[in-house]
């Protein structure tokens, strides 16, 4: 057989992430939570949570980390599903 008939075939096992944890951390940690959620994400509301919370002595956090927790969970949710699909497609 020749190497150019040989097949390999690739695995690649990731995680699901938990939405609960996601949650958890979120409600506790706010943006910092969402780290565990989505990286970019959770960058992005950092540094808006610290802008908004400068500019409004804090009171603003009861605008952001509701926010921070509604879209950990969205990330988690949409990540697993799309995860979830490619190993769907695979088989």
């Amino acid at each position: 057989m020749s190497e150019e008939n040989k097949s390999h075939q690739y695995i690649i096992v990731t995680p699901a992430k938990s939405v609960g944890i996601s949650l958890i951390l979120t409600i506790l940690f706010g943006p910092l939570g969402m780290l565990y959620s989505t990286v970019r994400g959770g960058i992005s509301m950092l540094i808006l949570s610290f802008l908004v919370g400068l500019f409004t002595l804090g009171a603003g956090f009861i605008v952001t980390w509701p926010i921070c927790i509604i879209w950990g969970a969205m990330a988690v949710s949409s990540s697993n599903k799309k995860n979830f699909a490619q190993v769907s497609m695979q088989v």
